[in-house]
């Protein structure tokens, strides 16, 4: 038996609680992701010898990525099975209280193994507060707000990543780890009370197991033709945009300094986190799969053209100096225009592609699993995505990468749009 949620007003605290958890996640995530290097200088890992087996020190410093790639990867099925058997409030609270914990304990850390053991916890936060947070929105909005809403929340999120990516930096140049993460800390602390306060219980209740039946769901297999795809476009372009920017030339890069390669990953995110909102809402009016489609084309488009920004920058005659950056190339301007770019059309699609798996997950009552199953679905690609950038970089040439990745999500929209026909009639398109 399966009881519901009732719905509350999208402008209520509920929602607000939600947002500000989605914030949460990034800003702990982001913040780790840009003091890596300086743990790594910290810790200045070694060859470990555990049971027998010697790890050497390359090894231990992928781990510090990988722990928590794998762990959160491992958690989403139990995570969200846990979430839709019973309370995901409650599951919510228990992701919130445990990165206070892992982040209150990073400035403590002295080894290796130890940074990797709160890698692989904080992992399971990550995913914990996304699935929950992501699955509580999508099961309060109605139906047709529903992607304007999963919008905002995303809006937030990418928020937190523009802010803690900048914050983390200068706190921790004038103060070291411990004010950056007693930062983190608060945020958490608040979050969690508020979340606490604010969200009323999930009596949502569902029997079985909701991943084996969204798994053969028609309208999500429809959807994987394309997420399976677009993950490798979206991972070749997101990573290699500031390896673009930031390689020297020997090795087909732009060889920018921190700051204007920061700049140009700022770009995408702030017109993502602008447009959001408003692409979500149009969404729910004019058509989700069209959204899907629209968007998913015209990142492929905007990741083919980004190789030509040098070309472009010169042909336009545009400055190759400018103010607190210092010399630069006629490339830089069109690159961030390009990256914002991206951002602009990834919005079209990601609000529209999440309504489309919370609207299936809250008709089986399974809306964390669904969003389980997203998340499943992108992993194989954003493994592979890297793998094939490096060789692409280096063995064929720089463009190559964007020219791939250009061409992963054209032929993801053509793969979505058949199966849509297919499978659903020519109507699907303006009908889902």
């Amino acid at each position: 038996m399966t009881r519901r949620l009732s719905a509350v007003s999208p402008a209520s605290s509920p929602f607000f609680a939600l947002y500000l958890a989605r914030f949460a996640g990034g800003f702990g995530f982001i913040t780790l992701a840009t003091l890596l290097p300086k743990y790594i200088e910290a810790l200045d890992p070694s060859a470990v010898t555990l049971l027998g087996v010697t790890v050497s020190a390359g090894l231990v410093i992928g781990l510090f990525t990988a722990g928590f790639t794998l762990s959160s990867g491992l958690a989403v099925v139990p995570v969200a099975w846990w979430g839709d058997r019973s309370d995901k409030r409650r599951v919510l609270l228990v992701a919130l209280a445990l990165g206070v914990g892992v982040y209150a304990a990073y400035p403590l850390v002295e080894t290796s193994l130890g940074f990797i053991g709160l890698r692989l916890v904080q992992g399971v936060v990550f995913a914990g507060i996304s699935l929950m947070a992501l699955g509580l929105v999508g099961q309060l909005a109605t139906g047709g707000t529903r992607a304007n809403y999963i919008g905002k929340a995303n809006a937030w999120a990418f928020a937190a990543s523009i802010v803690g990516s900048l914050s983390a930096g200068v706190l921790y140049d004038r103060f070291g780890f411990g004010p950056v993460f007693t930062v983190v800390t608060a945020v958490f602390v608040v979050t969690t009370a508020l979340v606490w306060w604010a969200l009323p219980p999930d009596e949502t209740v569902v029997e079985g197991f909701p991943f084996s039946d969204l798994a053969l769901n028609r309208r999500v297999l429809t959807i994987a033709t394309f997420r399976t795809q677009y993950a490798v476009a979206v991972t070749l372009v997101r990573t290699w945009v500031p390896i673009f920017a930031g390689v020297s030339a020997a090795t087909g890069g732009l060889a920018y300094g921190g700051l204007a390669v920061s700049l140009t990953v700022v770009a995408e995110k702030f017109t993502n986190m602008l447009a959001q909102p408003t692409m979500g809402r149009l969404s729910d009016r004019h058509g989700r799969a069209a959204f899907v489609a629209c968007g998913g084309a015209c990142y492929g488009l905007v990741a083919v053209a980004v190789p030509f920004a040098p070309a472009v920058g010169a042909t336009l005659g545009l400055p190759a100096t400018l103010p607190l950056l210092g010399p630069l190339s006629p490339a830089f301007l069109p690159l961030v225009g390009l990256s914002g770019l991206l951002g602009v059309a990834d919005s079209l699609r990601e609000p529209a592609s999440m309504a489309l798996f919370a609207d299936e997950g809250t008709d089986s009552g399974g809306v964390a699993s669904s969003f389980g199953v997203r998340d499943l679905l992108w992993r194989p690609g954003s493994i592979a995505g890297p793998l094939l950038g490096g060789w692409l970089m280096t063995e064929v040439g720089m463009g190559w990468v964007f020219y791939t990745g250009g061409a992963f999500a054209l032929t993801g929209v053509v793969s979505f749009l058949a199966t849509l026909v297919i499978l659903h009639g020519p109507n699907a398109l303006s009908e889902w």
